[in-house]
């Protein structure tokens, strides 16, 4: 791979990392593209970054998962679809135009959908 490109994957993976985080701290910023984005772009670019990304205590587990396609837990589900609607109840209230309400209600139940249907990972139970 030439190095020019190898620098703008680079780059670009850790615009998508920073755009995840941005994500996890925004509700209706998805954070789950962007780390499968930066995970692809470093996967490309550089064995070291893609591995210290995989590797990561809070999102490796999350990001192994969903490309092995085992799904997201259950309570991630739950947290996501309430805090997106806790997030859009709070802009319906602020918006009195029809269309962005009509807007906000759509994409709800757009991403509420979207969430349901990627699978949901079986979590062990330690008893076991």
């Amino acid at each position: 791979m030439k190095s020019g490109v190898r620098v703008v994957l680079i780059i670009l993976g850790f615009i998508f990392v920073a755009l995840a985080i941005v994500g996890i701290i925004l509700p209706l910023v998805p954070a789950t593209p962007f780390l499968l984005l930066a995970s692809a772009c470093f996967v490309r670019s550089s064995d070291k970054l893609y591995n210290k990304l995989i590797s990561n205590k809070y999102v490796g587990d999350y990001i192994n998962n969903f490309q092995k396609g085992k799904g997201i837990p259950q309570k991630a589900k739950y947290y996501t679809i309430i805090v997106l609607w806790a997030s859009l109840t709070f802009s319906f209230i602020s918006f009195d135009h029809i269309l962005i309400r009509v807007g906000l209600v759509v994409t709800g139940i757009a991403v509420t959908t979207l969430i349901w249907k990627i699978k949901t990972l079986e979590v062990k139970s330690q008893d076991s």
